[in-house]
């Protein structure tokens, strides 16, 4: 059922199974013939988070695909798969993350999938997630909304039914 692979083994000579279908070519490498070439398949590593220190002031919004810690200010919308506030972050706008850490402060709406606040956190906004953790001693004004799909800032949530027109909720006039 399994055979061992002849590509490394320094003993197998090219013609010693002529039926054998042909082996996967590799690519040349710097003397080393036993090693193969694993670059395409390899699932890279995860990069690290991008980090605005303290001393930074963005104004403009911010969007990628990576994680993200802030530790100074924005002034704009956020978009990442994670994002960190830091204790000594300020960030005026929305953020809109997979997962969301805010130890800082957050002026606007927040949108995630998980949404945790910790004791330092101040928000000041809305919050819709799927699921949240407040630790005690955190700050919070606005309203928390639970959504199945946080992140679809657009459409209404599927299944919804429109809110009545206003004449149609009223009784008639005698």
């Amino acid at each position: 059922m399994f055979s061992k692979s002849k590509i490394n083994d320094p003993s197998a000579k090219p013609s010693d199974d002529a039926s054998a279908s042909p082996a996967p070519a590799t690519a040349p490498s710097s003397g080393s013939a036993s090693k193969p070439d694993f670059t395409s398949s390899a699932p890279r590593p995860k990069a690290p988070p991008s980090t605005l220190s303290t001393d930074l002031t963005i104004t403009g919004n911010l969007k990628t695909t990576g994680d993200i810690q802030v530790e100074g200010n924005v002034e704009g919308d956020i978009r990442a798969h994670l994002l960190t506030v830091g204790e000594t972050a300020v960030i005026k706008g929305e953020i809109v993350a997979d997962d969301i850490v805010v130890n800082g402060r957050v002026i606007g709406r927040v949108r995630g999938l998980k949404v945790r606040l910790t004791s330092t956190a101040r928000v000041e906004g809305d919050i819709i997630h799927k699921t949240i953790a407040i630790e005690s001693g955190a700050h919070f004004e606005g309203s928390v909304q639970r959504q199945d799909d946080p992140l679809n800032t657009g459409a209404p949530k599927k299944g919804a039914a429109p809110a009545p027109a206003p004449a149609s909720s009223e009784a008639p006039k005698a």
